[in-house]
């Protein structure tokens, strides 16, 4: 899953990504509420981690537009703004969470799991497809009593299918999921990591069927 990260403040941007990225997310980080905004337009993210005190476009700015659009992508609020008055402001926007600076990595990525939780699994910790079993809190699959031995982007691709029973998913929404604003990778790199997990499922009651032309689904099987 992709999650995009706007915050002015570097030091704190490469703390908090490295904190996604090291528990299995891949993030883009951006700086500026305006490049935020574009992102937000142009690419396909799980969850938006949104500075308040933004250049050029500040973060309640920003998640209004993003509301305005329709868009119901979760949002969390980073803010040195603790007061009520400010909760309640981005609340009101649509913000899904809001925490306040100086805040703990650990909190910080807890939030981010449970607002994953909500928007992807329906509130759930767990999903389940055939006899494959994905657990958003330690983000690992499982076969049965067996554990998946799975790479950063067959995680990422895996997610992105087991989240949407019964949608097909394009090369590019898999691809968007998987490769970050800073990685120049082909959606045609998607067959190959969709061919390694075929090879991981095999004997599963889970398989990845192929839409020609259109994209993936995962759906249960026999084994």
């Amino acid at each position: 899953m992709r999650i995009l990260l706007v915050e002015d403040h570097l030091p704190l941007a490469e703390s908090v990504a490295q904190a996604l990225r090291g528990a299995g997310w891949s993030v883009d980080v951006l700086h500026d509420g305006v490049a935020a905004e574009h992102a937000l337009t142009s690419e396909d993210y799980a969850l938006a981690v949104l500075d308040v005190g933004l250049p050029r476009r500040d973060g309640f700015e920003v998640l209004a537009r993003l509301r305005a659009r329709g868009r119901t992508l979760p949002v969390l609020i980073l803010t040195a703004r603790g007061e009520v008055r400010d909760r309640v402001h981005g609340l009101n926007l649509g913000a899904d969470d809001y925490l306040a600076k100086p805040f703990e990595l650990s909190e910080l990525e807890a939030r981010v799991k449970a607002l994953l939780r909500r928007s992807l699994l329906g509130g759930d910790q767990q999903q389940r497809c055939g006899d494959l079993l994905y657990d958003l809190g330690t983000r690992r699959f499982s076969v049965g009593e067996r554990p998946l031995s799975l790479t950063s982007r067959e995680l990422a691709v895996l997610e992105a299918l087991i989240a949407r029973p019964g949608r097909v998913m394009s090369k590019d929404q898999l691809a968007a999921q998987v490769f970050g604003l800073d990685e120049d990778a082909s959606p045609d790199a998607i067959e190959i990591y969709v061919h390694r997990l075929r090879k991981k499922l095999e004997g599963a009651a889970v398989r990845i069927v192929t839409f020609r032309g259109l994209g993936y689904l995962l759906e249960a099987s026999d084994g």
